[in-house]
């Protein structure tokens, strides 16, 4: 019997007629979803977190066929970049101890924040951002914008984290070493909220890596995208990004694929 390419030729021509296979085209009604689920996260999204957003749509995948539907239709992932350390640790003025030490794990909002500061080019020139992050859920709880990297930019986030959430006494804010955190002012706004400072060890990156990885992630996903004429364009898109996606919708790998705020939802239902 005739064979084309070690088959035999009946069996090649009925493959030819049946047309596309079934795993072929249910690939083509998973790629519109993946894509969909892609596209609604500004292309920030890989495999695992498109498998959990198409599992809480009913559809159940593995995440390496997600991998290969992407690889094949070029979704490749916004990529990252370096980033400058703006901390200035050369000064005079009294530090916080370690309390914190790299373990950064909280039962519940509220007990421990993280808090630093990152820059953003525009063509106005430099924008400086201060974040407070809940280490709980990976929420910013509170931020702030400003020209200018003073002990007021950070005041200002922690007052706005204040305001949000009201903490306990006893909480603890964790930064780095940085003049702003260490000025009599801050640390007197800090102590008279009820809150514990803790500082990072000098020159240890790894002592505040929860609240750098946010920057990056903000970077990878929005900064490095961008091309920013003004502070206040600047100052829109990433409070859009923050309170809009990064809080309210954006999947985080440590609170189990959930989004901050779904995941204090969740916690605050048990516990009720």
């Amino acid at each position: 019997m005739c064979r084309v390419f070690g088959v035999t030729r009946s069996w090649y021509y009925a493959l030819f007629k049946r047309g596309e296979t079934k795993r072929q085209h249910s690939d083509k009604r998973l790629l519109v979803q993946v894509k969909a689920a892609f596209e609604e996260s500004d292309k920030t999204y890989g495999a695992g977190r498109i498998m959990e957003d198409l599992r809480d749509q009913g559809t159940f995948v593995g995440k390496n066929r997600i991998w290969r539907l992407m690889r094949e239709n070029g979704l490749r992932v916004k990529t990252t970049r370096r980033f400058k350390v703006t901390t200035n640790s050369d000064h005079k003025r009294p530090v916080a101890p370690n309390l914190v030490k790299q373990n950064f794990t909280s039962a519940s909002p509220d007990q421990l924040w993280t808090g630093d500061i990152t820059y953003i080019w525009t063509a106005e020139g430099w924008l400086y951002l201060a974040v407070v992050l809940d280490v709980f859920s990976r929420r910013i709880v509170g931020w702030s914008m400003n020209r200018r990297m003073t002990d007021d930019l950070v005041a200002t986030a922690f007052r706005n984290a204040l305001v949000r959430r009201r903490p306990t006494p006893g909480f603890i804010f964790h930064t780095d070493r940085g003049s702003q955190y260490c000025s009599n002012r801050f640390r007197s706004l800090v102590k008279g909220s009820g809150g514990v400072q803790s500082m990072s060890a000098t020159g240890c990156c790894y002592d505040n890596a929860i609240t750098e990885s946010f920057f990056g992630t903000l970077k990878r996903e929005l900064v490095h995208h961008c091309s920013f004429i003004t502070r206040q364009e600047a100052q829109s898109r990433i409070f859009r990004y923050i309170e809009g996606f990064y809080n309210n919708r954006r999947r985080h790998s440590a609170i189990g694929y959930r989004a901050p705020e779904q995941f204090e939802q969740m916690f605050f239902k048990m516990a009720a």
